[in-house]
């Protein structure tokens, strides 16, 4: 927050020299490419006007070169020669015949040597930088040199006169070029501005404002995007956006009704436990009872009560913002899974549990976190098996332990009839992972978030008819203590 006073004044500084709005950039950069476009043409411009220029004075003088030879004993008189380098606008005409330049007039001969411009073709590539070398020049004289068109026998033709009437007739041409290019790009800005603000600008701004509405009130309907049917990329956006703020509303309906629902149940929670509580002594006393019906009766109960107790506290530990971190620790995997067993009523059922891990095995994680993921593991297993119908072969739960890559991998696999096709995408979803109607869904659900917490993963490594294996990834693997192979007394026996 202390840099916030000196970001401010520089963002200003830095809106003085560019402006903020997209409108106003694409304005300003239109003139400034229509400028350096049309920037281009002015060297090319300025050498064809002045190649023109001086071809116009190479051709007087030209003419002029060939009235000694028209003339009474072929001589000019000095007021004749003075008209004719006055016309021309020259000070001395030179050509060239054979090799050999000869002088054709000559005025007053120049204090210091004139610089050069050829107007031959194969000099003509140097003819862009002559107006720019005659503007910068200090003035004085200019040696043009070209080829003659009336005089077939002769190389070229040549000319010495005084720069100051093509300096300024380049100035003249120059700032007219500038006046030109400058009005052509304002001009063309202005047009391509309002062409792109219309096709452009002005459907950004609309999906912009849309956002802007949406963020502050997704309920509102104004903050719904018009879509304007266009099949180029700003009718794709408009698409995107449509369907993105659909999902969101759907999203966010769907977040309200989770909050009133966690909401309700943290409202109706005590009474509940209060209620569940007294029917679970009611079975109690009920169980002393040597009624045959009774006794026939009461595993259902106790089953339905232990259901509904373990639904109410899913529901709350689902509904919390996020778990506890984990307290990660050395954890006996042998010890760890035999209450999970235990929880999860595998003694009490005819499924067996084959511990493939040895009494000295460790995992590192939280004591009651491992304890919850394998409970949900082995009673899912267990459900499984129990609900498979047609079933002849008994029901079996295998766990086993393995080390890769510095992590520990505890596979639970069973021989129940596997995931269908239809619950494998979902099947870590929160209320959608379970096939069963007496099944909440939230037991892989929160499961997996457990194993996130740890560094880990919780996956569906493989199901099919012959059964389901998942996989459970902890990050670090402790050193095992002294190994013992695992006995009778590791795994609860079968019951039929």
């Amino acid at each position: 927050m202390a840099d916030a006073p000196t970001e401010a004044p520089e963002r200003n500084r830095r809106r003085l020299f560019w402006p903020g709005g997209l409108s106003a950039r694409l304005l300003v950069l239109t003139v400034v490419f229509a400028a350096l476009g049309g920037a281009m043409t002015i060297p090319p411009a300025m050498a064809a006007y002045e190649r023109q220029w001086l071809l116009d004075r190479v051709r007087a003088a030209e003419l002029a070169s060939l009235a000694p030879e028209v003339a009474p004993d072929r001589v000019v008189s000095e007021q004749l020669k003075a008209q004719l380098l006055e016309g021309a606008g020259v000070e001395i005409v030179a050509v060239s015949i054979d090799g050999v330049r000869s002088l054709v007039f000559a005025a007053n001969r120049p204090a210091r040597a004139p610089y050069v411009v050829d107007l031959r073709p194969q000099r003509a590539g140097l003819a862009l930088f002559a107006p720019f070398q005659t503007l910068l020049g200090d003035g004085g004289r200019v040696r043009v040199v070209a080829e003659p068109r009336f005089r077939k026998e002769a190389d070229f033709i040549e000319f010495v006169a005084n720069d100051t009437e093509l300096k300024r007739a380049l100035a003249g041409y120059l700032w007219r070029l500038v006046a030109i290019v400058a009005g052509v790009a304002a001009l063309a800005g202005v047009i391509v501005y309002f062409a792109l603000n219309l096709f452009l600008v002005r459907p950004m701004q609309r999906i912009t404002f849309s956002m802007e509405r949406f963020r502050a009130d997704p309920e509102d309907p104004d903050a719904q995007i018009q879509l304007s049917g266009r099949r180029d990329e700003i009718g794709r956006a408009e698409a995107e956006l449509d369907r993105m703020q659909a999902d969101l509303r759907a999203a966010l309906q769907s977040r309200a009704r989770l909050a009133a629902l966690g909401e309700a149940v943290a409202k109706i929670n005590h009474d509940l436990k209060n209620m569940l509580t007294s029917a679970q002594l009611a079975s109690e006393r009920l169980a002393a009872s040597r009624d045959p019906t009774v006794s026939q009766a009461l595993p259902r109960l106790e089953r339905a009560l232990d259901r509904a107790v373990k639904l109410a506290a899913d529901v709350l530990v689902y509904g919390k913002t996020e778990e506890a971190a984990p307290e990660k620790q050395p954890v006996r995997l042998a010890a760890a899974l035999k209450e999970a067993a235990a929880e999860a009523r595998l003694p009490d059922s005819g499924v067996r549990l084959v511990s493939k891990v040895a009494a000295g095995d460790q995992v590192l994680a939280d004591p009651d976190q491992l304890h919850r993921i394998l409970a949900n593991l082995l009673r899912n297993a267990r459900q499984a098996i129990e609900h498979q119908e047609g079933r002849t072969t008994p029901g079996r739960v295998e766990v086993s332990l393995e080390t890769a890559g510095g992590a520990s991998l505890i596979r639970v696999s069973d021989n129940g009839p596997g995931v269908s096709e239809r619950l494998r995408e979902r099947l870590f979803q929160p209320f959608a992972g379970s096939g069963r109607p007496d099944s909440s869904g939230l037991g892989l659900a929160i499961a997996r978030e457990l194993a996130q917490g740890h560094g880990g993963d919780l996956t569906l490594s493989v199901t099919g008819p012959d059964g389901t294996v998942f996989e459970l990834r902890l990050p670090g693997a402790p050193k095992p203590r002294a190994r013992r192979a695992a006995t009778a007394d590791d795994t609860p026996p079968a019951t039929s």
